[in-house]
């Protein structure tokens, strides 16, 4: 790759078929992009991905709109050039929650986060069958951004309470990605 890489964004959606992957590696490589990371799952049918392409300056907008010609075989694709990445004056943390299905976790636990300045990076989550329980598991896994001025001891505080409010268990702590 010639010249200054640019970062681009790419997003991914559409029906599931064998291929998909293929045909989008396909267009990176022949415009001389390197794929540098990705996220890609199978949901209810659909095929979802994000990914980080990195590509030399003069051919970058070429690589874009051949990425974008996609949607001829049914995919939408959205492609965004990228920023940098995590501001220096933050630190990463870990989020984990455990407990009974029900609407609105995602909701109150993202409204807590925003409302001290935490920037969700990842999350996934699962909801899982509890024979013994007798209802539906819900976990999430979180990789969130605070500000190092943040006082993370209230932060927790709140979270255990609303940990309590909705018969969860949540964890927060520091983790060893910065």
């Amino acid at each position: 790759v010639t010249g200054v890489n640019e970062r681009l964004v790419v997003t991914v959606l559409g029906p599931d078929r064998p291929g998909l992957v293929e045909a989008v590696s396909k267009v990176v490589e022949g415009h001389g992009g390197n794929w540098e990371a990705s996220r890609m799952v199978r949901l209810a049918g659909r095929f979802a991905g994000v990914l980080l392409v990195t590509s030399s300056d003069d051919v970058v907008d070429r690589l874009a709109t051949d990425l974008r010609a996609l949607g001829q075989e049914g995919l939408q694709v959205v492609v965004e050039r990228g920023d940098d990445d995590a501001p220096p004056d933050s630190r990463a943390m870990e989020l984990e929650l455990v407990g009974h299905d029900q609407p609105g976790i995602v909701r109150k636990v993202s409204a807590v986060l925003a409302s001290r300045g935490v920037n969700i990076d990842e999350l996934d989550s699962t909801c899982e069958s509890a024979p013994m329980a007798g209802h539906n598991l819900f976990k999430v896994h979180a990789m969130v951004r605070a500000p190092m001025a943040l006082d993370v001891a209230a932060l927790r505080a709140e979270l255990e309470g609303l940990a309590g409010d909705l018969m969860v268990d949540i964890s927060l702590a520091e983790s060893v990605e910065s």
